[in-house]
């Protein structure tokens, strides 16, 4: 179970490392209508990551059948997170579009639930994000249901304290949100990724 615990870390610390429209709305979020605002947008992401993530096992759970094939589905999951680390490394380039207020606005209290669907929303309709989560479930298809649990459970919570941290600090992170620290984040997104694709398929085959 400790394996299965720090892999769980690092896959929490794999997304929570993604630049992505889901940083810089929280961001947004957070000066434009305060950390109250920012808490309601996070808790309408995490409630996406926690359904994506049961849709993504629920759906690999059709691959047990296939046991004999079990290990090549494991390198083709690892290969993609290869790949898509290239893609973060190389390739992936960040725009910054909307302007971010200084005074928030009056914000009542009944904007909350449009806060957290908007949230909800916005991460669920983010193909790279259901890619994600689906391409973890496939790569963790070998583990047993209770490590699975371990993985995915300590992913989210990592992720959910990581957003919380990101609303709390939103001025700050605003400030640092310059295009070289953001390629710089993108680059280290994508070596981490290739690494931990590379790590599972070495631990596959050997």
């Amino acid at each position: 179970m400790i394996e299965a615990f720090i892999k769980g870390i690092t896959l929490g610390l794999l997304l929570c490392i993604a630049v992505g429209p889901v940083l810089f709305s929280v961001i947004k979020h957070s000066i434009n209508v305060g950390h109250r605002g920012g808490l309601a947008f996070v808790l309408g992401v995490s409630t996406s990551d926690t359904t994506l993530a049961f849709i993504s096992n629920f759906f690999s759970q059709f691959f047990t059948s296939l046991s004999s094939h079990k290990v090549a589905i494991s390198i083709v999951g690892s290969t993609f997170l290869i790949v898509l680390g290239i893609y973060y490394a190389f390739f992936k380039k960040i725009r910054i579009r909307d302007r971010i207020k200084r005074t928030p606005p009056v914000f009542r209290k009944r904007d909350y639930l449009q806060l957290f669907l908007s949230g909800f929303f916005l991460n669920t309709l983010n193909p790279g994000i259901f890619i994600f989560w689906l391409t973890a479930s496939t790569t963790f298809i070998t583990h047993t249901i209770n490590e699975r649990l371990v993985i995915f459970i300590t992913a989210l919570l990592i992720v959910l304290a990581t957003d919380i941290a990101k609303v709390m600090l939103a001025n700050k992170i605003r400030t640092r949100l310059t295009p070289r620290n953001i390629h710089l984040l993108n680059r280290i997104n994508g070596f981490v990724l290739m690494c931990f694709g590379i790590a599972l398929i070495i631990r596959l085959v050997i």
